[in-house]
Formats: structure tokens, C-alpha cells, sequence
């Protein structure tokens, strides 16, 4: 099997891709990889959804609903960032604009004349940092070599940083069992009270939310398409009569059903 996700080898995608696939491809671009799912180019793909401090990652969520694929797996793995350079002496950090985010107070105190520079991701910026002596990365530990050094462990502003993959396949592998399963709404609709006759049908099932967002349809100002993550799996007739009373308030619209699915954690 094999599985395709944020590259260069060395980002956290990479490390949770392990827990998927055997062998693994690499692209900058999280929609590139729900494409390559969804065409059936690749047998699973590896994205980011959500980081403990920075949120939800815009470009995942937006692809989730713009191809037709299923969610199979959830793989949880800690962030450890580390500052990595040749020598302590470095101008510009150069790192994923989400790992930046994560280190904004370390970097306020005790970097504040260094330019940040947003790459593709943190192995990117590892490998900047590995090319120029003036450039530092932000990345894994595991990342050090001869060359390039830690100047700084567990530089993140949270201890508990985590970050929240999905692993995703063709739509013909969604699967009913799980622990948790996710769905993308289009109501095509605004009104008052619109949120709520959404979310009424899980809580009248006393079906727990463990995440829901909304992110701008594309199609007008004001229109939005709804992420909705439950912690009930499909195979269960109360999640079954959640999805049909939804089906039926988004009758103008759509709703896709990801799937169900387990978590896992990778260390």
C-alpha cells in the first residue's frame, strides 16, 4: 500500500504516514494529496486537520469538501519542535507557517530581530536551514545530523502540542465501523436558527460533537459549508437517523459522508 503526504521526508506528516503505509510519497500540497486519493493514483493519503493550539488547517478542510474520498483513520501524534541550525548565529527561521505559529512566544523572546519565512513544511525549512548557515529550521529532533545541530529543544508554546491527521482513501473504502465519524454539510441555506437545526438531530441522540466547523463555500459572501466530527460511528442507527434528518435540512445543498473510523496514537 502505499500513501502520499506533506514532504520532504521528516515532517510530522511523514511520522504519522508510517502508521499507515508502507511505502510513502511525498508532495508540498494538501490538496495535491486529497487529488491523488481521490483519482485513485494513491491507495491513502496522509493530511493534517487540526493542531491543539493553532486550530483547524484551512487547506485540508477545504479539499475534504471539494473531492470525494473517505476518512479511514485518525492518527494523533505529539509535536517536539526543535530549533535546528549549523551554528548559533542565523538571520531568517525558516519553517511550516503553522510550526511558526506554534513557537510565536518563544521566538518573541528570544528571537525577536529574526525574519520568519513560511515554507511548504517543516522539512522544508529543515532542509533550508541544512543549505544556508544563516538559516535555522524549525522541525523534529530526529532531524539532526552532523551538519545541522539543536540549539534548542521542545520549543513549542504548549507542552501539549498535538496535531490531528486523517488518513484517507477512495470513496469506495468508506467504512460504517469506528469510534468517531465525519461529515461536510452544504446547506446552501441562511437563515436564523440555521447552526442549530444542524446540530439538533445529534443532540437529540445524545451524540457528542467533538468538533465542528465552517469554512466560506466559494459560491457567495455569507455562505458557508459546515465540518462536523461526532464520537458515534455510522454503523449506529441513531448516527443513521442524524445523517437522514440532516440529508433531508440540507435538501438544497448536500452532505458527504467521510466515514467511520478509529484514532490512533503515534509517538
Amino acid at each position: 500500500m502505499d500513501a502520499l503526504t506533506l514532504g520532504p521526508g521528516g515532517t510530522y506528516s511523514h511520522r504519522a504516514a508510517q502508521a499507515v503505509a508502507e511505502t510513502i510519497e511525498f508532495t508540498e500540497s494538501v490538496t495535491s494529496i486529497v487529488e491523488g486519493v481521490a483519482t485513485g493514483e494513491y491507495d491513502r493519503g496522509v493530511v493534517p486537520i487540526e493542531n491543539s493550539i493553532e486550530g483547524s488547517v484551512a487547506e485540508s478542510l477545504d479539499a475534504l469538501a471539494d473531492q470525494q474520498v473517505a476518512v479511514v483513520r485518525e492518527v494523533v501524534t505529539p509535536i517536539r519542535h526543535s530549533l535546528l541550525a549549523q551554528t548559533e548565529s542565523f538571520d531568517t527561521v525558516a519553517s511550516h507557517q503553522q510550526a511558526l505559529a506554534q513557537c510565536r512566544e518563544y521566538l518573541d523572546r528570544t528571537h525577536p530581530d529574526v525574519t520568519r519565512e513560511p515554507v511548504a513544511s517543516t522539512a522544508r525549512g529543515v532542509v533550508r536551514a541544512a543549505e544556508d548557515s544563516s538559516v535555522a529550521g524549525i522541525g523534529h529532533p530526529a532531524n539532526a545530523d552532523s551538519e545541522l545541530r539543536v540549539l534548542e529543544d521542545d520549543i513549542q508554546d504548549r507542552s501539549s502540542n498535538a496535531t490531528r491527521f486523517l488518513a484517507i482513501a477512495p470513496e469506495t473504502e468508506r467504512d460504517e465501523a469506528g469510534g468517531k465519524s465525519s461529515f461536510v454539510v452544504y446547506p446552501n441555506a441562511n437563515y436564523p436558527g440555521l447552526l442549530l437545526d444542524l446540530l439538533e438531530p445529534f443532540a437529540e441522540r445524545d451524540i457528542n460533537l467533538s468538533r465542528v466547523e465552517s469554512r466560506p463555500s466559494g459560491e457567495r459572501l455569507g455562505d458557508y459549508v459546515f465540518h462536523i466530527d461526532i464520537e458515534a460511528g455510522l454503523y449506529e442507527e441513531r448516527t443513521q437517523g442524524a445523517v437522514a434528518a440532516l440529508e433531508t435540512l440540507a435538501s438544497d445543498g448536500w452532505v458527504r459522508v467521510l466515514g467511520s473510523y478509529d484514532t490512533e496514537h503515534v509517538v
